[in-house]
């Protein structure tokens, strides 16, 4: 079926009565359709031209009012694209060919029953055949009963899911009222133990108590024997006390030297107490440690957070891990997250320093870094073998972690490696290559202290 020539009139002759709108379920695949052919029907109305260049989504979206309008006013136009319509696609010329009966003659309903409803009814209003608004009725019921077929099923497969979700939370309340039992079931026997334990302890209670009875009543008996034993020694006392006369000349002599040797030696402890003292206050400045009674343990950071980003699992390209220029172009990326190994970089870069001066240059050499970069940054230093933690203050940008009482810093730093969501670009400053392999198999990328140290020796 060849194109028909365009009209040499811009301007559609005016209907000789007014023509209806098509009908509301018809006009979004009407519109649809006219617009994927309008670039190439050749001369158009004025008010279709415009948008006639717009993209195709567009065109139907923006110039829907205008495509129906034309339309409906202009039956050259009509025919135009019902035409081209089934050039462009076999299956809507087959259609249009089925459409197409002599004069008088009936389309076969039977015929079109297993095309496309809408796209029958679309060309039954553009080619107005011989008994088009039965076959445009025929279509549009055909459409509606399929639309509601199709909600029909929507809800079918909607209610199968929401069942088999109700299944799964049935079986996911079943397994953990089954845990809770298990549980309750240990509680009830580490109950019995620590009973049990609790009787054998008054039962030892009860033993101790008797065996302190019999030493009291022993003691008593010790005592008449003891008081027995002074009024025989009354005698003896009388006959020694003048030996102790005697003897107390000897020891008022022996005192005098006594008392200078007592001196000395109260001295001697004197000075090693100073020199313990000083080097105790000399290690608690060194290590920034607060009074014992109102120290208390920082708590414990953790990452919250949802970025994107791309995370890789190496320091890629040909810059290596240790290349301060590669740490700073993935510190730039959106949302980036940055975790440094406290000591290991700062054992490596101030190697001479305390461990109070190593901690302030790192936290206070990050804060230019991070302020440049933008990258969330946590630093964490190791605290496992101390239960208390040195006040750090850390700028604007920069977290200041210690890790809790027996867990190492390395553990903290994989813990909240795992907490980042994926795609989101997570660097790791370290040496520790047991570290840097467990963070790179999370997805972190890992670079060398030497990396931030440079870093830290520009800012």
């Amino acid at each position: 079926m060849s194109e028909p020539e365009p009209t040499s009139s811009d301007v559609p002759p005016p209907p000789a009565a007014e023509e209806p709108a098509p009908p509301e379920a018809l006009q979004p695949r009407l519109v649809q359709r006219a617009a994927g052919v309008l670039p190439v029907l050749g001369t158009l109305p004025p008010p279709l031209r415009r948008v006639a260049t717009f993209a195709p989504q567009r065109r139907a979206r923006l110039g829907a009012t205008q495509i129906v309008a034309s339309l409906v006013a202009d039956p050259a136009l009509r025919e135009r694209v019902a035409r081209r319509l089934a050039l462009d696609d076999p299956e809507l010329d087959e259609v249009a060919r089925l459409l197409d009966v002599p004069d008088e003659g009936a389309p076969d309903l039977d015929g079109l029953a297993d095309r496309d409803a809408l796209d029958v009814a679309v060309l039954a209003w553009l080619l107005r055949p011989s008994g088009w608004p039965e076959v445009l009725a025929t279509a549009l019921d055909r459409a509606g009963a399929a639309a509601e077929a199709g909600v029909a099923a929507h809800e079918s497969h909607l209610r199968a899911r929401l069942e088999r979700r109700v299944a799964a939370l049935e079986a996911e309340v079943r397994e953990q009222r089954s845990a809770a039992k298990e549980q309750v079931d240990e509680l009830k026997a580490e109950n019995t133990a620590l009973r049990r334990k609790l009787g054998e302890s008054r039962a030892a209670t009860r033993a101790a108590v008797e065996d302190a009875e019999r030493a009291r009543s022993d003691q008593r008996g010790a005592a008449g024997r003891a008081e027995a034993a002074a009024h025989a020694a009354e005698g003896d006392v009388r006959r020694w006390q003048r030996r102790v006369e005697e003897l107390q000349a000897q020891v008022s002599a022996q005192k005098a030297g006594g008392r200078a040797e007592r001196d000395e030696a109260t001295l001697r402890t004197r000075l090693l107490l100073d020199a313990v003292v000083a080097s105790a206050q000399g290690l608690q400045r060194e290590l920034g440690l607060r009074p014992a009674d109102g120290a208390s343990p920082a708590d414990r950071y953790e990452a919250d957070l949802a970025g994107e980003g791309s995370r890789t699992t190496t320091a890629a390209g040909s810059l290596g891990a240790g290349s301060s220029a590669l740490l700073e172009q993935l510190l730039a990326m959106p949302r980036a997250r940055l975790l440094v190994d406290g000591y290991n970089v700062t054992k490596t870069t101030w190697p001479t320093s305390s461990l109070e001066v190593q901690r302030l240059r790192l936290v206070n050499g990050l804060a230019p870094i991070v302020a440049r970069a933008g990258a969330e940054t946590t630093v964490v230093f190791d605290a496992a073998s101390s239960a208390v933690r040195p006040v750090v203050v850390a700028p604007r940008g920069v977290r200041v972690a210690f890790s809790p009482e027996n867990v190492i810093a390395d553990d903290v730093i994989r813990d909240l490696v795992g907490l980042e969501p994926p795609g989101r670009v997570v660097v790791v400053v370290t040496s520790d290559q047991a570290l840097a392999r467990d963070v790179r198999r999370a997805g972190a990328t890992v670079m060398d202290a030497v990396a931030l140290a440079g870093l830290l020796g520009r800012a």
